[in-house]
């Protein structure tokens, strides 16, 4: 994925989408997380699984870039992390995650993913803020809801210079729906790779288990 992940939050006080029961609590120790409290606790993929397509590694038998399908399981917590203010206006909210996932052909972890689901109540946004071990980090961001889109910010791509010489990441977008205990989620990232631009997508059906 090697690049995963995800997003929520909404007011009763605005015209946007539910975000879950009217009368759910949506404070953790203290703080409002909105539709990001519907996440704390820990999710593992639904029977059928996940998807993953990247470009393929260079291998005798196949042509480096082309699509390399791989289906896997998943387990992502979520847990409470801390608030902050940023410049001092922006007050935000966090959820720290982690998020594994095996491919069902072997059982070996593939992609290990760390980050925050961040919660701008005053301005009904969701940031996912994460780091891969492959030297890339991605920050994402969108409006609020039960059912999300989250695009890279402006400047929300970092990564090694061996990255943005062989394989840059351009671009990333996360389309996730929660609903009740279902989580669902799919994502896009462009990459720069062998000369070419590709597509690397996941999708993914979760449910909460604890």
């Amino acid at each position: 994925m090697k690049n995963t992940i995800i997003a929520l939050g909404v007011s009763a006080a605005l015209s946007l989408p539910a975000f879950a029961d009217d009368n759910q609590n949506t404070v953790i120790d203290g703080m409002d997380f909105g539709p990001l409290a519907q996440l704390v606790g820990t999710w593992i993929s639904a029977d059928a699984g996940g998807v993953d397509i990247a470009p393929a590694q260079k291998d005798l038998n196949v042509l480096a870039g082309s699509p390399a399908v791989t289906p896997f399981y998943e387990t992502i917590t979520f847990e409470v992390a801390a608030d902050a203010t940023n410049a001092s206006e922006q007050y935000l909210v966090a959820l720290y995650y982690k998020q594994e996932v095996f491919r069902k052909t072997d059982d070996s972890k593939f992609h290990d993913q760390r980050g925050y689901f961040v919660y701008d109540k005053a301005n009904q946004k969701v940031y996912n803020s994460f780091c891969v071990p492959r030297n890339t980090c991605v920050t994402a961001e969108g409006a609020a809801g039960d059912q999300m889109t989250l695009v890279a910010s402006d400047r929300g791509i970092a990564e090694s210079n061996f990255m943005t010489e062989n394989a840059k990441t351009t671009d990333f977008t996360m389309s996730i729906h929660i609903d009740n205990d279902k989580l669902t989620y799919s994502q896009t990232t462009l990459l720069d790779i062998y000369g070419q631009s590709v597509s690397h997508t996941d999708s993914s059906i979760l449910v909460k288990v604890e």
